[in-house]
């Protein structure tokens, strides 16, 4: 176990870096095993002190160290296993250094590691202190030029910024030389060297300058990465139209590679993509991975304004660049695939990931306070919280003042590291609003609940509306201060004509009041529309309204949000031993109905389909019984598909691709509607279903289908299923990124063996945890997304979870540390549950050599 408790880093504790550097040097000589680096970097001190020069550094061999060109003994630095020390320096002087590093025994990822015979590098957080000695933190800020010599072998030898030289050496190896004009941090430093194809185009900008785009990927796979080019060029567009933001360098690159610690990094000019998030076609890749590779490309690129040009004083300020492009790539999904499904989709995202982590022992604030590892805050709240406090501010102060506000910030911090302060001072300072109530959303953990009462005064044809807030105690924190909340309403009356348009209503303390004129019939209140804030919605409004807005609300957001809370209550009722066979009948009447509305979107019809699932049923049903809510979900599943039975099969049939596949939106979402339907009538696992599944699956020609119909059948279970694995095993073993997906989808298989066979998939012969996919389609999968297996009430699930983490933790607890969290949930599961749950996370504490990054959240999630 730790006999040693890793101490917290405090904002309040932050002081400016006491020295700069202003310029750097790299000259990588790489070798598999046995890279060695030089460095040469020109620092100045930064203030009126005497301290010594301190630099990071970790997993370095030095070789040497000098100063103004004199080597330094042993007595004049000292080092040790984080740090390189030298007194007594002058002002400004150059240091130089010489270390040596084993690339292809990095398991952990981070740093220079090897992925696939290729160097490749992921420095965020942390990851440059282990390529070379250096002031790793973002609010230090340099312009770098590399050289990167290597074998030819390494056909491409890249690195940030401008290609400005490169050429043959002696002995089969060559070198190129990149210079980046633009200060960065060195979290956002890159490095790729190997074997690559590229697919080649170009953009030329708004102001008429022609950037030259490249995507480096595996041999052969070029044509797969033309969707993320054609991406690419739609948000550099899309960036120019919608903030004025231009790209800067003369070439912007992309490289895919097989093993990366997250989905994607924006390294200044060469962003580094998980592979998963980059590789498409109609074979190997389904609707969902067109969409996200769409959405994270954006998303890095992004960033060259929202995170490198500008970037973070210190990781405390990591929303700053994260929920602030967050924000942005959400806005040009919704511009490329549809707001509205656009909204559905990030709110789903929001409380499944975000609400749950509010929810239990790890909340934190959008701007957390402390820090054991930096790794352990890249999470929803930082990022999916940290969008919607974008959102709401846009809200708050109109479309056309945040414009504003955004083209200040981005004039007044280019090529600087700031804050959260300084980025809402930008909106102050054009709206002359007190904004000062509203950064509470930054230091507050927790999500608000809202209720709302309304009142219908018929005599004076008025309602009177009622809102309060409260947020539940979080870790920490253990009072709370009111929000200002932007509740977004309108009014039907009951049978769906508009009586009142979307109005903003502001709740400023714990209790705002509102008398709406002028209502001449009796109102079903349609609230949050839009979900206008992150927070938990109470009303007493009848189901009746429920229905009402189902059908009728001119805000198809509310009305998807309807017909989840109708489904929510029935399951809820049901799993407390109360089912409601009339509502749930009655539902189902209203889906069908839903489902005949010709004026609704394929892609809308499909999200109104899918029932709330279980994780986010067991944060509302707290504490939750996994197994009670599996099977009322499940009923009032199977009550649909058989009455909604010969309608889903007519969907089914009629919305088969006849022509050429598209990955684009609206055929996306027939397939989405067509897989939904089949989905649904797996729960009526009859012959004629089974059938239709097997034939859905056997005459798929692209992978939405093909999962679609694996999906299916794994939910009827038996023989079919299991033959249609080894199909498709046989099929695909030769690409890892579809294998995925076939250790995801048996990861989420809800029948009674499922944890036999996820043990037993540990072993198979595909399967390797030093892989993070493969790790997070099995475990990951499991843990988060098959709650009636994984919460088996004899513990086996929580052992096996407990298990993996402990094991990756010996070589990669950054990928480790992101496994805690299902067992963080503890407190909302029955007490028998949660006991077990919670002796994991102690077992998990009390081991040996147990990393900072797994120990702080383990014991946070302990409370």
């Amino acid at each position: 176990m730790r006999t040693d408790t890793p101490q917290p880093i405090r904002l309040a504790d932050y002081t400016p870096p006491d020295f700069l550097i202003d310029e750097v040097h790299l000259d990588f000589d790489l070798q598999p095993s046995a890279t060695r680096v030089k460095a040469r970097l020109q620092i100045r001190r930064n203030g009126d002190h005497n301290r010594p020069l301190r630099l990071n550094g970790e997993r370095l061999t030095p070789i040497s160290v000098a100063l103004d060109g004199r080597a330094l003994g042993d007595s004049e630095r000292q080092i040790d296993a984080e740090f390189l020390t030298v007194q007594g320096v002058p002002n400004a002087f150059t240091l130089e250094t010489e270390v040596q590093i084993d690339p292809d025994g990095n398991k952990a990822l981070e740093g220079l590691y090897m992925s696939g015979g290729r160097f490749c590098t992921q420095c965020e957080a942390e990851g440059f202190r282990k390529i070379t000695w250096f002031a790793d933190r973002p609010d230090v800020l340099s312009r770098f030029t590399v050289r990167v010599e290597g074998d030819k072998a390494f056909q491409h030898l890249l690195s940030n910024g401008n290609l400005i030289d490169s050429g043959e050496l002696p002995g089969g190896r060559h070198f190129a030389v990149w210079n980046d004009p633009f200060p960065k941090p060195c979290y956002l430093f890159a490095l790729v060297a190997g074997e690559l194809d590229v697919l080649e185009d170009s953009l030329v900008t708004m102001s008429g300058r022609t950037v030259a785009l490249k995507i480096f990927v595996d041999p052969g796979m070029a044509s797969r990465a033309e969707y993320a080019m054609d991406s690419l060029k739609r948000s550099m567009k899309w960036d120019e139209e919608v903030f004025g933001r231009e790209y800067d360098l003369d070439l912007f690159m992309i490289v895919a590679v097989r093993d990366f610690n997250f989905g994607a990094m924006e390294n200044k000019g060469l962003n580094i993509f998980n592979s998963s998030l980059l590789l498409a076609d109609q074979a190997t890749a389904t609707d969902l991975d067109y969409e996200r590779i769409e959405g994270v490309v954006a998303h890095e690129y992004f960033h060259n304004w929202t995170g490198d040009r500008i970037t973070c004083r210190d990781w405390f300020q990591l929303c700053l660049k994260e929920g602030l492009t967050v924000f942005r790539d959400q806005s040009f999904s919704g511009d490329m695939r549809g707001h509205v499904t656009q909204r559905i989709k990030d709110v789903k995202m929001l409380r499944a990931r975000q609400f749950s982590e509010d929810a239990g022992p790890l909340s934190h604030p959008v701007r957390p306070s402390t820090y054991v590892k930096i790794d352990n805050f890249y999470t929803a709240t930082i990022y999916e919280k940290g969008a919607e406090v974008i959102r709401m501010l846009k809200l708050l102060i109109g479309d056309a003042d945040f414009r504003k506000g955004m083209d200040l910030y981005f004039d007044r911090w280019d090529g600087h590291a700031t804050t959260v302060e300084a980025f809402i001072q930008c909106f102050v300072d054009v709206t002359g609003r007190d904004l000062a109530p509203f950064f509470a959303w930054y230091e507050q953990a927790g999500t608000p609940k809202v209720t709302v009462e309304a009142v219908y005064d018929e005599a004076a044809k008025a309602l009177d509306l009622t809102l309060t807030q409260e947020t539940a105690p979080t870790p920490g924190q253990p009072d709370k201060q009111p929000l200002p909340i932007p509740f977004a309403f309108g009014l039907i009356d009951e049978d769906g004509r508009v009586l009142k348009d979307t109005e903003v209503l502001v709740l400023e303390g714990e209790k705002t009041q509102l008398r709406v004129e002028g209502v001449e019939r009796t109102p079903v209140l349609s609230g949050l529309r839009g979900f206008s804030a992150p927070v938990n919605l109470s009303s007493d409004a009848p189901a009746k309204d429920g229905y009402v807005l189902l059908s009728s609300d001119p805000d198809l957001f509310n009305r998807w949000e309807a017909g989840q809370n109708l489904a929510r209550d029935l399951i809820l009722t049901r799993a407390a031993g109360h089912p409601d066979e009339v509502g749930e009948e009655r539902y189902a009447e209203a889906m069908g109905r839903a489902l005949d509305d010709q004026s609704a979107e394929p892609a809308f019809k499909a999200l109104l389909l899918a029932l709330p699932s279980e994780p986010d049923l067991a944060v509302i049903a707290a504490p939750a019984d996994p197994a009670a809510i599996h099977e009322a979900r499940e009923a009032l599943r199977a009550r649909m598909a058989v009455h909604l039975g010969d309608n889903l099969r007519r969907l089914h049939g009629g919305l088969q691709d006849a022509g050429e596949f598209s990955p684009s939106a609206e055929a996306a979402g027939r397939r989405a509607l067509r897989n939904a339907a089949l989905e649904l009538l797996a729960a009526d696992p009859h012959a004629d279903n089974r059938d239709r599944a097997r034939g859905h699956f056997q005459a798929a020609n692209n992978m939405t289908d093909a999962i679609g119909g694996l999906t299916a059948l794994m939910l009827m279970g038996g023989d079919d299923f299991d033959e249609a694995l080894a199909d498709f095993y046989e099929q695909w073993k030769n690409e890892p990124l579809v294998i995925d997906k076939w250790f995801q989808t048996q990861a989420r298989d809800p029948s009674d063996g499922a944890l036999g066979r996820v043990l037993g998939l540990t072993a198979h012969p595909a399967f390797d945890a030093r892989t993070p996919n493969r790790l997070r389609a099995l475990v990951s999968t499991f843990a988060n997304f098959n709650p009636a297996r994984f919460h088996d009430p004899s513990g086996a699930g929580y052992r096996f979870l407990a298990d993996q983490i402990l094991m990756v933790d010996t070589f990669n607890p950054s990928v480790a540390a992101r496994l805690v969290e299902p067992l963080g949930a503890w407190a909302r599961y029955a007490p028998e549950l949660g006991a077990l749950m919670r002796a994991e996370l102690e077992r998990i504490t009390q081991a040996p050599n147990l990393s900072k990054n797994v120990y702080e959240l383990a014991s946070k999630a302990l409370g």
